[in-house]
């Protein structure tokens, strides 16, 4: 505003307010060119004499009744009477809507006394194929008025849905799978099909060795990951002389079909329930699509030579004078980092892999020094039990007993920490045990390791579709808790001990199902996997059979197959789509693990919806009114139809089961349109050990989870009653984004707000 000064010294503002109802505080400095200043306070409210504010939804749904309500105020110090008005046009054409809406009075009486404000409310039922909608309400007395108009957007009461199941089929033979709401689709007759697409993943096996160049291109500097990017590099090396196959498959995904090496975070974008760009995940998808075109200079043998000289020359830089090696250079020495160093060289060496290992070697002479030292310490402090680190020892260890057999000086200690293992064993992480079983085997032992393994395989689970796995492995800080790294622990020890190939093809299984939900955490992780399936058994990467797909008798034909994995797809527009496609079989010609997904996209009335349950990722939406009772806030269920009072508190919530980790996905719930939320504010949460991201949104609020380990969780959410009338409370979705053939939702309740 501009100061306008009189010849008394007195100055002026003027300026033109911001339509609020509000107070506003004012503060004026003042000074003089002999800096003499002085300082002005206020405080004014800002009103009409007579103000409409309109209490607006946020949007409106077909088929909702809703009772819009709109406050006057009179803030005269006399009472007024006039007309109140309150009109509905279609905001493309600007014609009146106010008689399909059923507002038939749009006008009624005013009589306001001072300084009072009331409400007037106007019933209105939204019509199917009613469109965006501007609103205008005005108040008048014939001398002071006022208005306020707004858009309001309309939804569809029919939505668009997603039902997917996953079709699992393991080794040759014939498998059928149903999906019964298809199959039924034929007795709803307000049920639109929009599509049918049916995915095939013949040799899954694949997308572990995509992760490769993840390996080679992880950019810190820290002990741990420069022998990473060594051991893809040297692991690369090994596969292009050993199997030109996977040379050749990669050529191909470079030049003839690079849409292979997206992540698949951007991939079937159609079938998912919200754009990556509307995620906090946009750079991680971009990042491994960029990760996985790197395939391109991969195998490039000149780079391949160059690459490993260079970690093998950072390496040895990094070591310290005594054969130890620091987690980042410069630091103390790492027992843990040199460990894990020294036992990548070895698996290196099991595979075949031809380095130079004398670095290796090196910290092995380390080695001896320090388990010496620790033998020291537990005599003194009379430890009797073995921890995790001295397990790892004894696994690094064994693979260079020929090579560097142990010093007489550190025999003692070795052969301390030996019975202490064979002791102390069913006390540590499963990690552990079969770092201990691994190395006594290869110490002489024959009995404890077989004795270990024997338990191990005794607390396992086998099932079909995930394989082997152990219900123990969850989510942990600690690095002997990790459960890629444990389940490839268990693959070489059921190898080398037990010799049992078919439980050790079991627990491949359930890497590879763990890759079809997520992006292996780690370069640690990945690079133990990547060991673990090379390891021995059927050659994953052998095979090019097809698995076949019929859906509804009708034999799919695969158009376009993807070379390496076999993946193929086919999609039916919603007019090709028929029920009897609810029956899907799979025909797999070869051993191995194979997977497929049939993703059935549908409109229904939000009212007709059912919950679908037929996955693994299933969720429960349910609805409860929050009053205050004599011990405090109560929770009462609410059941469909059950009445509601504006003002209410409705809390929404959300039961959420999983059967295995998953990442990226993306949790909506959906609120009615006479409600509103009660949290607005978007931000990071943590619960019971999850943290996810809440985005409040007019419509639903949105849960984005990078990360969700298997069990069952809870989310709840509030929203007050704010416009009487009966609509939808609107239904809760779920979806893994990485996978999305993992995804769920919940049925609608209808609200009664009297």
């Amino acid at each position: 505003p501009h100061l306008l000064a009189d010849d008394k010294g007195t100055v002026r503002l003027e300026f033109t307010m911001p339509e609020a109802l509000t107070t506003w505080k004012f503060l004026g400095f003042a000074h003089d060119r002999q800096l003499r200043s002085g300082l002005l306070t206020g405080e004014t409210v800002t009103a009409k004499d007579l103000m409409v504010q309109p209490n607006t939804p946020r949007f409106l749904r077909e088929g909702d009744v809703v009772e819009f309500t709109v406050k006057v105020t009179n803030k005269a110090t006399a009472p007024v009477k006039g007309k109140v008005r309150l009109e509905f046009t279609d905001a493309a054409s600007l014609e009146s809507a106010d008689a399909a809406l059923g507002n038939q009075t749009p006008e009624q009486d005013l009589d306001l006394p001072a300084s009072e404000s009331r409400t007037y409310s106007w019933r209105i039922t939204v019509p199917d194929g009613q469109s965006f909608l501007q609103y205008r309400a005005v108040a008048s007395t014939g001398t002071v008025s006022d208005g306020e108009e707004g858009w309001l957007p309309v939804l569809s009461r029919r939505i668009l849905l997603t039902e997917s199941i996953t079709l699992p089929i393991r080794d040759a033979g014939e498998k059928t799978f149903t999906l019964p709401k298809l199959l039924e689709s034929a007795q709803s007759d307000t049920l639109q099909h929009q599509s049918l697409t049916a995915q095939v993943v013949s040799q899954p096996a694949w997308y572990a060795v995509q992760s490769l160049p993840y390996l080679m291109e992880y950019p810190h500097e820290c002990a741990e990951q420069v022998f990473n990017r060594l051991y893809a590099n040297a692991l690369a090396r090994h596969i292009a002389q050993s199997n030109p196959k996977i040379r050749r498959i990669f050529d191909l995904w470079k030049e003839a079909q690079p849409e292979a090496l997206d992540s698949p975070l951007l991939k079937k974008e159609e079938l998912k329930s919200v754009l990556i760009e509307e995620t906090p995940w946009l750079r991680d998808a971009k990042d491994e699509t960029q990760a996985r075109k790197n395939v391109g200079i991969l195998f490039d043998a000149n780079r391949l030579d160059a690459e490993t000289s260079a970690a093998l020359a950072k390496l040895e830089a990094m070591q310290i004078d005594n054969g130890a090696w620091p987690w980042f250079p410069g630091g103390r020495e790492n027992e843990f980092i040199t460990l894990y160093l020294v036992s990548g060289f070895g698996r290196l060496g099991h595979l075949g892999v031809q380095i130079d290992d004398d670095l290796a070697l090196r910290a092995v002479d380390r080695l001896d020094t320090w388990i010496t030292e620790r033998h020291q310490r537990y005599l003194t402090h009379k430890i009797e039990h073995i921890g995790t680190t001295e397990a790892l020892y004894l696994y690094a260890r064994s693979f260079f007993l020929e090579r560097r057999p142990v010093a007489g000086e550190h025999q003692p200690a070795v052969d301390f920490f030996r019975t202490l293992a064979k002791k102390d064993w069913p006390k540590l992480p499963r990690l552990s045990q079969a770092h201990i079983a691994l190395g006594l085997k290869r110490f002489g032992d024959k009995e404890t390791p077989a004795a270990i393994v024997t338990s191990i395989l005794e607390r396992s689970v086998n099932e079909e579709e995930l394989g082997r796995y152990w219900r123990d492995t969850e989510q942990h800080w600690w690095w002997y808790r990790a459960p890629i790294e444990t389940q490839a622990m268990m693959i070489e020890a059921l190898r080398e001990i037990k010799q049992d190939q078919t439980a050790a093809d079991d627990c491949r299984v359930w890497l590879l199902k763990q890759r079809q939900t997520q992006a292996w955490p780690s370069t640690k992780s990945t690079a133990d996997a990547i060991y673990a399936l090379l390891l021995g058994g059927d050659d994953l990467l052998g095979s090019d059979a097809l698995v076949s797909l019929t859906l509804g008798g009708t034999e799919v034909k695969p158009e376009k197959v993807e070379a390496g994995t076999g993946f193929y797809e086919q999609r039916f527009a919603g007019s090709e789509v028929r029920a009897e496609m609810g029956t899907i079989t799979l025909t797999k010609p070869d051993k191995g693990v194979s997977w497929g997904s049939l993703h059935w996209q549908y409109l229904e009335d939000i009212a007709k919806v059912t919950p679908h349950g037929d996955n693994p990722l299933t969720l429960k939406k349910s609805l409860f009114l929050k009053s205050n009772g004599k011990a405090g806030p109560e929770l009462k269920p609410l059941v469909d139809g059950g009445a509601l009072k504006p003002g209410d508190e409705l809390v929404t919530r959300v039961e959420l089961r999983t059967d295995r980790d998953l990442e990226y996905v993306h949790l909506k719930d959906q609120r009615g349109s006479g409600t509103e939320p009660v949290n607005v504010l978007s931000g990071y949460r943590f619960q019971d050990g999850l943290a996810y991201y809440e985005s409040t949104r007019d419509t639903a609020s949105h849960f984005f989870i990078e990360y969700l380990p298997k069990g069952t969780y809870v989310f709840e959410t509030s929203a007050r009653v704010q416009l009487r009338g009966e609509y939808q409370s609107g239904v809760a979705e779920i979806q893994c984004m990485y996978a999305p053939e993992f995804n769920s939702h919940s049925g609608s309740v209808g609200l009664k707000v009297e």
